[in-house]
């Protein structure tokens, strides 16, 4: 199982101002990652008093990670802020990045999650314990039951906004469930089959650790990328393409690069134009063409255009002038 990636995603499907789809995406992002904190502090609440009463230390682990799902909630909600941001001297291409580092930070919770569970899960194995009590397993059902809305409301709103966060912030919560799914299944085992299966809560819990480190390795991964300026999906790159080609007395596009920060796109493109219009139309195309993409649907925040002629590729080949575009 793997979690999918808001590539392709758009702010939103509308022409309007990229300033604009920043703070819409940052009052959505807000209420829904604040609905999420909510939520996550009750269930922590009850399932570590569920798994105290009832001597389920898959239920406590739990209810440990429903307190790391507090701490990941408030980084979404942070880095969305700061990547809300507009554009300052200090910070001319915004503060996108913030947003894929809270990512960062979420999926290393994951990481560290899965070993503390597993190391935990370990010691109750190789220690003699009685089996959970029964009424568990009706808290792990609404454990479960709620985690799975709070995953799929997130995954909606994150893959909307294209935020790697909300989604990193998703599969926590489906994590979460996963480790409830398994203690479901090793707490009924456990009690069906009597003492002898005490343990088996805790090792239905030690193989969710897997799972829950194999998503926070993907989700790692996928936050690396937008940190390292990874090219952006071809549909974003053809249609920054088409966008600029419709200008008028542009000719061709010689060169895109296209990257995420956070929930916006940053855009270098070199556009080529006749060789011998003028100075002041050749900055005229420039600016229409970088005007036209910010006002586009995709959300770019600022856009580079470079100027050029157009240049033959037979008259190229073989030249010796060092002087001679390449």
């Amino acid at each position: 199982m793997t979690a999918p990636t808001p590539e392709g995603s758009l702010i939103g499907s509308a022409p309007r101002a990229t300033a604009e789809q920043l703070e819409d995406a940052y009052r959505a992002g807000t209420r829904a990652t604040i609905t999420a904190l909510s939520v996550s502090g009750v269930l922590a609440v009850v399932k570590i008093t569920a798994g105290f009463a009832g001597n389920s230390f898959a239920l406590v682990a739990d209810g440990v990670e429903s307190v790391l799902d507090l701490l990941g909630s408030v980084l979404v909600w942070s880095g969305l802020r700061m990547s809300s941001e507009p554009q300052t001297p200090e910070f001319p291409y915004g503060r996108g990045k913030a947003e894929p580092l809270a990512a960062l930070v979420i999926a290393t919770i994951l990481l560290a999650a899965a070993a503390g569970i597993a190391y935990g899960a370990i010691h109750e194995i190789v220690t003699p314990h009685t089996p959970p009590a029964a009424f568990t397993l009706w808290v792990l059902i609404g454990v479960v039951a709620t985690k799975e809305m709070v995953f799929r409301y997130l995954m909606r709103k994150g893959a909307a906004l294209g935020s790697r966060a909300m989604l990193a912030d998703a599969w926590h919560h489906r994590s979460d469930a996963l480790t409830s799914i398994a203690a479901f299944v090793g707490i009924s085992l456990a009690l069906v089959l009597g003492d002898g299966w005490a343990s088996a809560d805790d090792w239905a819990a030690l193989a969710a650790c897997l799972v829950i480190a194999w998503n926070g390795v993907q989700l790692l991964r996928s936050g690396l990328r937008d940190v390292l300026d990874a090219a952006a999906p071809d549909e974003v790159i053809d249609r920054v393409r088409a966008i600029a080609v419709a200008v008028t007395d542009v000719h061709d596009i010689d060169e895109i690069r296209v990257r995420r920060s956070g929930l916006v796109y940053l855009v270098d493109i070199h556009v080529e134009v006749d060789g011998d219009l003028t100075v002041r139309r050749g900055h005229e195309i420039g600016h229409e063409v970088k005007d036209r993409l910010i006002a586009s649907e995709l959300p770019i925040l600022d856009a580079l255009v470079h100027i050029e002629p157009p240049y033959p590729a037979a008259a190229d080949e073989g030249s010796d002038d060092p002087a001679a575009p390449r």
